[in-house]
């Protein structure tokens, strides 16, 4: 059996980090609870009680963690020069099925989570952690804007992978490919913006400013 770990062997940070992927697979099974946590705590070898110091909020910080997680296994799985070669959209594709694929084996828990998220009190939590996932897919794919389109282009994503992972929770098709296929479609919302966005590019004239807009609208043009 393997040595049960202290505080002194990992900061709570750490290991926090490290349980985040294998709370899920009890999660399954005993929902995002204490029970799930000392579960996954001991087979990672971990004292239970420590381990619930790294999770105070309790199924919310669980859940956080866990996709936290997959931002970076996505990140980790999918950099290499062919990744980078590929345009855009083909980009936040690959990103969206990456993660689909790394929750693949804990659907239920998945399912469970959102439910939680679903719930009012939870509201903050759910828009922050849909938005972290938009911006890492973004970051992923290249996209280092800082001004308006930055924001845009995460909004966009975050109603579509929400929106994939919904679909993917019901798919029952071979492959999946009834996700796929709703992916494909929504994405294009994606590809849109970015022909959109491409028009406006180098002409200063055709870029959206704020202020200039305001002064539109205060003194409008005859």
């Amino acid at each position: 059996m393997a040595e049960t770990l202290s505080l002194e062997d990992l900061t709570l940070d750490e290991l926090r980090v490290w349980l985040a992927p294998v709370i899920p697979i009890h999660a399954a099974f005993d929902g995002w609870t204490d029970d799930a946590l000392a579960r996954a705590a001991e087979q990672e070898g971990a004292d239970p009680e420590i381990a619930a110091l790294a999770f105070p909020g309790g199924a919310t910080d669980m859940i956080a963690a866990w996709f936290a997680h997959v931002d970076t296994a996505m990140t980790e799985r999918l950099e290499s020069a062919e990744f980078d070669a590929q345009p855009v959209h083909k980009k936040i594709r690959a990103a969206v099925l990456e993660r689909i694929a790394i929750v693949r084996p804990n659907k239920e828990a998945v399912r469970r989570a959102l439910a939680i998220l679903a719930m009012p009190q939870n509201a903050p939590l759910t828009a922050k952690l849909n938005w972290r996932s938009a911006d890492a897919m973004w970051r992923l794919a290249g996209d280092t804007a800082t001004d308006f389109n930055h924001y845009s282009k995460r909004a966009i994503l975050t109603g579509v992978y929400a929106s994939a992972i919904l679909a993917w929770l019901d798919d029952e098709s071979e492959g999946e490919a009834e996700t796929v296929a709703f992916l494909d479609r929504r994405l294009k919302n994606v590809a849109d913006f970015e022909k959109l966005k491409s028009k406006f590019t180098g002409d200063p004239d055709r870029r959206f400013s704020v202020s200039r807009f305001l002064g539109r609208l205060r003194y409008p043009g005859r």
